[in-house]
């Protein structure tokens, strides 16, 4: 019994020196229990709203004021055309835009039927049904409203407000069209950057470190060495998941691949370059992937994989922009469903691109440091 208690002692007191594995064993079920909690709603409010108001009469101006009391649409932008509305509905400014025709107020003032078009982007089922269902739900109480207010008629045609749906890029509101694309990135992410987040620290445990620091190459150039060879397995999985989402799940694919391949390099430099400073920080290969899985779980959860980013709360919709997963799943999603190019999608490089930067130069630093 002595021999157990004593070796019960010196269990614990290796747990309270590791201090690494002791946080994510004691804070992460926390942490993922407020990210779940905040992340995981299916009621999707506050979707961006763009809006070209024909009509500029008090009507209209009552008809989206309608709009924002709903809670489901906030109206960030006044645009003076019908296309513009449709730019920024393709670069995902906007997830939804209402066109408000230019007759809106006359019609009314003879009871007719007005058509009040709402463009819906429907890459995201889940957020789309909402606006719809929303915007519905608002045509016909704004119609009984006027009746009401009019003639005092309850239940009466004809219905005013005329809410007419244009779901785009998904109009048939297939799951798949939406989730396949992030289930590419989500592989990327869980591959690139635990396989990485063990190539230093291997090197270490495995007593070859040394051989590392009596060699010519400078730290730059070892990072290099560990993130390139992953480079050619990420662009393997990328196609292979690809194809087999356009074969068997017959995902569109309206925009250039050649673009795609291209701008997936910024996303997979980005996860393996987390992956280095990861293994840089770490001191056994166990605490790297405890420290990559702390990682994965919140780009899984925060990045709009599963769960649309507008039902989160500010801080964890901000917290979501520093992942590189965030921005990835933008880029395939608005290349394959919406065709988009690069002169929509080059906020997300750029994004990318200064990730790429930061977690480098950190992983050099920390190397540095490491080798002296």
């Amino acid at each position: 019994m002595n021999r157990l208690i004593a070796l019960l002692k010196k269990e614990f007191i290796q747990m309270r020196r590791d201090h690494l594995t002791l946080f994510i064993l004691l804070i992460m079920p926390v942490i993922q229990l407020i990210i779940y909690g905040f992340a995981i709603n299916t009621d999707v409010k506050h979707l961006r709203t763009a809006v070209f108001d024909q009509s500029l009469s008090a009507e209209s101006r009552e008809l989206l004021n309608s709009f924002t009391a709903s809670e489901y649409f906030d109206i960030e932008y006044t645009e003076g055309s019908f296309a513009a509305v449709n730019r920024r509905i393709d670069a995902g400014d906007a997830k939804v835009g209402v066109i408000i025709p230019p007759d809106l107020e006359e019609n009314l003032r003879h009871n007719r039927s007005t058509p009040v078009q709402v463009i819906v982007d429907a890459t995201d089922s889940q957020s789309a049904a909402s606006a719809i269902a929303a915007a519905q739900s608002i045509g016909n109480l704004k119609s009984q409203e006027a009746l009401q207010e009019k003639y005092g008629l309850h239940n009466a045609q004809p219905v005013l407000y005329d809410v007419r749906i244009r779901a785009w890029y998904n109009q048939d509101f297939v799951t798949a069209f939406y989730m396949v694309p992030g289930i590419i990135g989500v592989i990327l992410t869980m591959t690139m950057v635990l396989i990485t987040s063990m190539a230093i620290v291997r090197e270490k445990e495995n007593g070859t470190m040394e051989q590392l620091i009596v060699s010519p190459l400078k730290p730059w150039e070892l990072m290099l060495g560990k993130i390139i060879p992953y480079i050619f397995v990420g662009y393997a999985q990328i196609t292979i998941a690809l194809f087999a989402g356009i074969i068997i799940f017959g995902v569109p694919v309206r925009g250039s691949i050649l673009l795609l391949y291209v701008l997936s390099a910024f996303f997979i430099v980005a996860s393996l370059s987390l992956g280095v400073l990861i293994s840089s920080c770490s001191k056994t290969q166990m605490q790297a992937i405890q420290m990559g899985v702390f990682v994965l779980l919140p780009s899984i959860m925060l990045s709009g994989f599963i769960f649309p980013r507008e039902s989160m709360p500010d801080f964890f919709y901000w917290l979501g922009n520093f992942l590189p997963l965030t921005y990835y799943l933008q880029i395939l999603r608005g290349i394959l469903l919406k065709g988009n190019g690069l002169e929509i999608m080059w906020p997300q490089v750029m994004a990318l691109l200064i990730f790429i930067l930061a977690t480098l130069g950190l992983s050099i630093k920390k190397f540095v440091k490491t080798l002296n």
